[in-house]
C-alpha cells in the first residue's frame, strides 16, 4: 500500500519573522499586513496571546494592550521563496515532494518504499524534523495512507507521529476539531451551532443532505474525511538547473585567458534562463585543480538579473582578488534562478528615495572583490557585556528601513572593538582630568556610574560606567574597571 506523509509548519509566515529576527523570542510578536496603525494583525505568538493581542485586530490595537509588541510584514514574495527553499530540503528526503498552493507551509511528500532506507519510516520522518530544526523552523510530520487524513492529524497535532495501519489513521481522525481545518467561517459556525465539532461529528451527518444546506465545498470536505474522495499526490517537477562545463586541453593559470572561457560560456546560460522566463540569482563557479582539488565561489548579483555585463564584472572582481592558486583544469558554471515577476511587483508597489538597488549593487561588488564575510550586520545577542551584546553576521541584502516610533531619544555610542585603557589618574590634577589629548581639553562634566556587574561563575567583573564631556564638547563612554584597577574609554556618543 502506497505510503503518504504531510508536513505542516505551523503559522509558516511568524516562523519566518521569528528566524529574521532572533532577538524578538520572548516578546509578543505579530505579522501585520500593514506596517500601519491601521494594518491588520495575522499572525500572533503565545506571549502575545497572553497578552490579549488575536488575529483580526489592528495594528494600533494591539500596541495598546502591549507596548513590547514586536511586529512587521512578511511580504508574500518572501514566502514563495521560503516554500521553495523548504521545498528543495524536503527533496532530499523524497523524489516527490507537494507543497500546497492554498496554505503556505503545507507539503506533502512521497514515503513509499523509503522504510528500507531509513530502516524505519519513524527514523525517516524524524531525521525531517531534525533537519528543518536545524533551519529554525518548527515542523509536524504525520505519516499515513491518504491525503486529507495526514493534513488533518498534522494541522492538529504536534511533533512526528506514524501510523502503521489504514482503520488506525481513520479511527485517529474522529477527534480532529473541525477548528482546526481550514473551513468557511460560516460553515463552521453553523456546524457548531448543531453542536458538530469534530470531524467524527460530521461524518454522521448524512452527506446529501450537507450538499444541499452548506454546498459544493462542505460535501468535498465530507467525502475526503469519510475516504470516498482520495486526491493523488501531485509532486512539483522540479526544472534542471542551467549548467555549464568546461574541460581544458591544459592547466590554465592565467585569469585573463579564464575569463574570456567564462565570457564566451556565460551569455548562452542567461540566454536559456531568458527563455525559461527566469533571472540569474546565483552563479556558483566550481574549479577543479591540478593538484589541489575542487574549489567554489559563488557570484551574487544585487538583484536577479540577465545582464551579462554585471556578472562578468563580479567574476573578474571575484578571481582578481583571489589568484588562481594552481593550474584549473575543469571548470562548472552552475546557475540558481528564480521568477522575476514578484520582484517586479515590489519594486512597484513602492519607490523609496534611498536606492536600495544602487547600494546592493555597491556591496555585491565588495562581496566579489573581499569575499563574501566582508559585508555583515550587526545581530543582538544575549551578551551580558556591552561587546558581547551584538554579533556580526553576513549582510546578504540590505532590506528597507523600519523605524519605530520612540518616545525618549536613545543615545547612540560608537563602540570601539576592544575598550582601549587610559593612562593612571594622577593623584593632582592641576589642569583637570585629561582624556582625550590636550585638544579636546579636561573633562568638564560627568555622569554616572552606571554599574555592570557579575560573571562570578567564569571571571568576575565590575565596571561602572560614566559619560564624561570635554571642554571641546566631546562625550565619551568610559568605565572604571574595580578588578583591573583602571580606567578604559569603550566608545563615544554621538
Amino acid at each position: 500500500m502506497d505510503r503518504m506523509a504531510c508536513l505542516d509548519l505551523p503559522a509558516f509566515p511568524l516562523q519566518l519573522l521569528l528566524r529574521q529576527h532572533p532577538e524578538w523570542r520572548g516578546y509578543p510578536v505579530a505579522v501585520v499586513d500593514s506596517d500601519q496603525p491601521r494594518g491588520i494583525v495575522l499572525w500572533v505568538n503565545a506571549p502575545a496571546r497572553d497578552a490579549r493581542i488575536l488575529s483580526g485586530m489592528s495594528f494600533a490595537a494591539a500596541l495598546s494592550l502591549s507596548g513590547d509588541l514586536r511586529a512587521a510584514q512578511v511580504p508574500e514574495a518572501q514566502i514563495d521563496r521560503a516554500v521553495a527553499a523548504v521545498s528543495r530540503r524536503l527533496r532530499e528526503h523524497s523524489p516527490h515532494v507537494e507543497p500546497s498552493e492554498e496554505e503556505p507551509g503545507v507539503f506533502w511528500l512521497d514515503a513509499s518504499g523509503l522504510e528500507p532506507l531509513y530502516g524505519s519510516l519513524d527514523a525517516w520522518a524524524a531525521g525531517i524534523e531534525t533537519d528543518l530544526s536545524a533551519i529554525g523552523l518548527s515542523a509536524v510530520v504525520v505519516v499515513g495512507f491518504r491525503r486529507f487524513a495526514t493534513y488533518a492529524l498534522a494541522k492538529s497535532g504536534q511533533g512526528v507521529r506514524v501510523l502503521h495501519e489504514a482503520e488506525q489513521e481513520q479511527g485517529a481522525l474522529q477527534d480532529v476539531p473541525l477548528e482546526r481545518l481550514a473551513i468557511a467561517p460560516g460553515i463552521r459556525d453553523a456546524l457548531a451551532k448543531l453542536g458538530v465539532h469534530s470531524l467524527g461529528e460530521f461524518l454522521r451527518l448524512p452527506s446529501e443532505g450537507i450538499r444541499r444546506r452548506y454546498g459544493k465545498a462542505a460535501f468535498d470536505l465530507h467525502r475526503m474525511a469519510s475516504g470516498e474522495l482520495n486526491l493523488p499526490l501531485q509532486p512539483e517537477r522540479p526544472v534542471a538547473p542551467v549548467t555549464a562545463r568546461l574541460i581544458l586541453d591544459r592547466p590554465e593559470t592565467d585569469v585573463e585567458r579564464l575569463m574570456y572561457l567564462i565570457e564566451t560560456r556565460l551569455p548562452p546560460l542567461l540566454d536559456a534562463l531568458g527563455e525559461r522566463g527566469q533571472a540569474l540569482e546565483e552563479l556558483r563557479l566550481l574549479f577543479r585543480f591540478e593538484r589541489l582539488g575542487e574549489h567554489k565561489e559563488r557570484i551574487r548579483p544585487a538583484a536577479p538579473t540577465l545582464d551579462a555585463r554585471q556578472i562578468l564584472e563580479l567574476i573578474r572582481l571575484r578571481l582578481s582578488a583571489a589568484r588562481l592558486p594552481d593550474g584549473v583544469e575543469e571548470l562548472h558554471l552552475l546557475t540558481r534562478a528564480v521568477s522575476p515577476e514578484q520582484r517586479q511587483l515590489e519594486l512597484l508597489a513602492a519607490r523609496p528615495r534611498r536606492d536600495l538597488e544602487a547600494a546592493n549593487r555597491a556591496l555585491a561588488r565588495v562581496r566579489a572583490a573581499l569575499g563574501d564575510q566582508s559585508v555583515v550586520q550587526a545581530r543582538l545577542s544575549s551578551g551580558h557585556l556591552p561587546e558581547n551584546s551584538f554579533a556580526w553576521e553576513p549582510l546578504s541584502r540590505l532590506e528597507p528601513a523600519r523605524p519605530r516610533m520612540r518616545l525618549q531619544r536613545r543615545l547612540v555610542r560608537r563602540l570601539y572593538r576592544r575598550p582601549i585603557p587610559l593612562p593612571p589618574r594622577p593623584r593632582h590634577e592641576p589642569d583637570g582630568w585629561m582624556l582625550h589629548g590636550l585638544e579636546q581639553g579636561p573633562v568638564t562634566r560627568v555622569w554616572g556610574p552606571y554599574v555592570v556587574a557579575g560573571g562570578w561563575w567564569v571571571r568576575a567583573l565590575h565596571r561602572e560606567y560614566h559619560f564624561a564631556e570635554t571642554r571641546k564638547g566631546e562625550l565619551l563612554w568610559v568605565f572604571y574597571d574595580r578588578v583591573r584597577r583602571g580606567w578604559f574609554v569603550h566608545g563615544r556618543v554621538e
